[in-house]
């Protein structure tokens, strides 16, 4: 779906249930994550995350713009538009939006340890990825001096 059928579907999703047009523009970010959407208050423009239509489909998708929708046409009449407000819960459960989104699966670092501090004292061992001054740091256990090793492939 490219960004002309996403304004085209917001603007549909606007007239059928709120019953007022949606005027501005509509556009996919690749880069939210942690959010389904977002509304702009200084220009009334609407983001809807890429990732979330790729990953949990159209159904999930108008309901992330249903709630971007509730906040765009309460600012612009002047009501509670805010996540906390009145006016929002109750708009927003009239025209069946969510209020939160699904959670993206976590991409976890498969990148793998290559440094060891190892404590002098009581022997205890801190993984990390990037290589640290150990004489910046002291164990967290004992107060002891660490001592940096990298840690070979296998």
């Amino acid at each position: 779906m490219e960004n002309e059928q996403l304004q085209k579907w917001v603007e549909d999703v606007s007239l059928k249930s709120f019953g007022r047009p949606f005027q501005h523009k509509a556009a996919f970010n690749a880069r939210l994550r942690s959010t389904g959407g977002r509304y702009f208050t200084k220009s009334h423009n609407i983001e809807i995350s890429r990732q979330h239509f790729d990953t949990f489909g159209a159904e999930e998708t108008e309901k992330i713009i249903k709630h971007e929708l509730c906040h765009y046409h309460l600012h612009l009449t002047r009501r509670g538009f805010k996540h906390r407000d009145a006016d929002f819960k109750a708009l927003l459960k009239l025209v069946g939006g969510s209020r939160y989104c699904s959670s993206l699966p976590v991409a976890r670092n498969t990148e793998p340890y290559r440094y060891r501090l190892r404590c002098t004292a009581c022997s205890m061992e801190y993984l990390r990825k990037r290589k640290v001054d150990p004489k910046r740091y002291v164990c967290g256990k004992c107060r002891g001096r660490l001592t940096l090793e990298p840690i070979t492939g296998s």
